[in-house]
Formats: C-alpha cells, structure tokens, sequence
C-alpha cells in the first residue's frame, strides 16, 4: 500500500524559541504517522526585519523588548522548560548577537534544491547553533559550516552569500506570509489546506496530519 503524500509548509524564523519548539513537535507528529510520507517545506519569515546586518547585542536588543530583565529571566525559564520535554537544551546566556536572518533563510532556500530532508537539516542546525551553542547565525562563517554539517556543497554556500542571490525571493515569500494573514511564527500549512498557529501540541499537529491523510486523492 502507497503511503499518503503530504506537503507541510513551515513558515517560521530561525531566531525564534517557539519555531525552535514547534519543529521538534512537528518532527514527532510526523513520526507517530507512518502510514503517511510527509514532506516539510520550510518558508521564511523575519520577526524583525530591521535588525542590522551586523546584527545587535542581545542583552540590549532583549531589554529593548521586554522592559526589564526579570521579564526576559521569566520567559526563557519558561522556554528552558518546555525545551527539555522536546529535547532542547536552550542556552539563552550564551547568545550575544541578536543576527538579522536573510541570510540564513537564503541558505535554507538554497538547501531545499538538495531536496526536502537537506533543508530540514540545514533548519535544524541553524536552530542547534543559535539556542544551544550560541552561535551568530549571521555570520557567513557560521553559514557556511552549517551548509557542510547538513550535506550542502559548503563551496557553493561561501561563493553565493557575498551577492545578492535569491534576496528577493526570500522577500516576496516573506511578503506572500503576510498577504496570507500570517502576522506570527511558527505556522504550519499542511496539504496547503489545514494551518496550525504557533508551537501547538504534538496532538494538535498530528490531527491535522491525520485529517490530510484520511482525504481522498484529489480532493
């Protein structure tokens, strides 16, 4: 018996916590339905858009957001829990550049021309290096060792990211996000027909799943 195909578009950025947590929930979704072959797609989108290339530092960029650092204490408490039921070791003390995140989603477009499970790949290690190494994911360096970690031709990586490649297209996408209604990350769109907002639980991502799959063909 053929499995089921289904299209899982992630719409998510890479420096946000709750994408971090909604793709380990999508992942074990995912797994708790063999019976359907499912392909995730990952789709850009950028909380602030207005963060220099540079990037800024994150203590002040934080305190910036939340007002006082008690708050920014309590959320990631918060996070660093919830991390630990999905496997996260969340090290928010050791990021200190809050990157702009164009590039990395250049790289992620690029990966998806490897196929789906590269660009998964390249997603997840992105996320790895930024919550729980602390890494710059702005930096092209930490780009280009991320491409080579996920499979990707790290020499093609390492010509492209000085130009202006596929900037545009990560943007018209961003803006498609928008037209759509999307004002937040992560959003999950599956089988182009079933959207979940936000890190939901693995029960509220697996019966959508299941909804795509029990379909007939064609409808």
């Amino acid at each position: 018996m053929n499995r089921k195909q289904i299209a899982v578009d992630v719409v998510s950025d890479v420096v946000c916590p709750w994408c971090f947590l909604g793709s380990k929930r999508l992942e074990r979704a995912i797994a708790a339905l063999p019976q359907a072959a499912v392909e995730v797609r990952w789709r850009p989108f950028q909380l602030d858009p207005t963060v220099p290339k540079a990037g800024l530092d994150r203590e002040a960029y934080m305190l910036g957001k939340f007002g006082s650092k008690e708050r920014i204490d309590a959320a990631h408490a918060r996070l660093e829990e919830m991390g630990r039921e999905d496997g996260i070791d969340f090290r928010f003390d050791a990021i200190r550049i809050a990157p702009n995140t164009l590039d990395a989603h250049r790289l992620i477009r690029w990966a998806a021309a490897a196929g789906a499970a590269v660009q998964t790949a390249v997603v997840r290690e992105l996320f790895s290096s930024y919550f729980e190494k602390g890494a710059d994911i702005g930096d092209p360096q930490v780009l280009i060792d991320s491409a080579r970690t996920a499979g990707m031709d790290a020499a093609q990586v390492e010509t492209l990211l000085p130009t202006d490649a596929d900037k545009d297209g990560v943007w018209q996408e961003i803006e498609m996000a928008g037209q759509l209604g999307i004002r937040g990350v992560p959003c999950f769109i599956i089988a182009g027909k079933y959207a979940v907002m936000g890190a939901q639980p693995v029960e509220v991502l697996l019966d959508a799943l299941k909804k795509a799959a029990e379909e007939p063909e064609g409808m």
